[in-house]
């Protein structure tokens, strides 16, 4: 009962951890760990039918792809336009795009990248094992 309880806070937290890594200290690879982990303790309660019935685990591959695709392109976008990897947008100085407090630059979509690729594949990674557990009816 208590891990049904805790996914939702521990989904929050993780995106709460996401975005005050603009402020303090928290990044997308931590907020993808949090997530991951919320979801593990869903599969050690529950075991992975129940998982599966309740979250969308078999969708992990392509948010991992999504993620990674996402990052690269953050990163590498800008040198396609002749400036460097990783280049900080918008430019210091110039007009920044707001939702809400946050403050949406090129950080922001790179964090997201990596905490989408890191739940993906950390989910299909609990999923692939519990899947190998199930088929032989023992853990290995």
């Amino acid at each position: 009962m208590v891990a049904r309880l805790l996914l939702v806070p521990v989904l929050m937290v993780a995106v709460a951890f996401l975005i005050k890594g603009y402020v303090d200290v928290g990044d997308g690879f931590g907020a993808g760990v949090i997530a991951a982990l919320g979801v593990l303790l869903q599969y050690l309660a529950f075991g992975r039918a129940a998982v599966e019935r309740v979250l969308p685990v078999r969708h992990a591959p392509k948010l991992a792809l999504g993620g990674l695709l996402l990052a690269l392109a953050v990163a590498f976008v800008p040198a396609l336009r002749g400036r460097a990897p990783l280049e900080h947008a918008p430019a210091p100085g110039a007009e920044v795009i707001h939702l809400g407090t946050l403050e949406l630059l090129g950080a922001v979509a790179f964090d997201v990248g990596v905490f989408a690729l890191v739940l993906g594949m950390v989910v299909a990674t609990i999923h692939l094992m519990a899947s190998t557990v199930d088929e032989r009816g023992e853990a290995p």
